[in-house]
């Protein structure tokens, strides 16, 4: 199961705490940032992409996404998982994904994690409990506001590197929980942050039903 929120209204600008003009960055914060995403194996690979991102900026990653899904299965896990040490070594020398070895080895070690956690509980709803099956409204009104981790992303951060999970600290979870829309973190003067708003009763009714999903199990 997987919501993504989209809009296709262009915008020129973004009214957000983002200071950017590159088209693809505008098209990224417009269309996806912030949208609540429901699904594991989407969640998965934005968690794995966050992760990449560890010392360098998200364009740069972003950029270099459509390379990361050509190289690791589409975020396929099961096919991760059969990755060998010459998949590795040829991938350091892909110039279209960041070539650092721990950085791609982290990726096939949390596509074990992820197939062991899938086996007691699904990943969605792994993730989404750190909310409490909820979308948390910050109501971020200045760049100052928005915050780089929380309590939430601290536990997330604790919780998938006792799991088997690399590359997942509190301020990349943070940026992930923004990212997929476990956080509105939009600036309220900002369209996204009423688009989304809107929506959240519609997202929450399916959070709401994953939550139940878990509990009769």
């Amino acid at each position: 199961m997987s919501y993504i929120l989209s809009t296709n209204k262009p915008r020129e600008t973004t009214k957000c705490a983002w200071e950017t003009s590159d088209p693809q960055y505008v098209a990224y914060h417009n269309e996806q940032w912030g949208r609540p995403i429901l699904g594991s194996r989407e969640l998965f690979a934005k968690l794995c992409l966050d992760g990449q991102q560890a010392g360098l900026s998200w364009l740069t990653i972003l950029r270099k996404q459509s390379n990361y899904e050509q190289a690791f299965h589409q975020f396929n896990p099961q096919q991760i998982i059969k990755m060998s040490e010459c998949d590795v070594a040829n991938l350091m020398q892909n110039k279209g994904i960041v070539r650092n070895k721990l950085k791609i080895q982290s990726i096939i070690k949390n596509a074990q994690a992820y197939i062991n956690i899938e086996t007691t509980m699904p990943f969605n709803a792994y993730l989404w409990q750190f909310t409490d099956f909820r979308v948390i409204k910050n109501n971020c009104k200045t760049k100052t506001d928005v915050a780089t981790a929380s309590i939430e992303s601290g536990l997330m951060a604790k919780t998938l590197k006792k799991a088997g999970f690399s590359f997942v600290g509190s301020t990349i979870c943070y940026a992930f929980m923004q990212a997929v829309g476990m956080v509105n973190d939009h600036l309220v003067a900002c369209p996204c942050y009423a688009e989304i708003g809107a929506e959240q009763a519609n997202v929450e009714g399916k959070l709401l039903l994953l939550q139940r999903s878990v509990t009769k199990t």
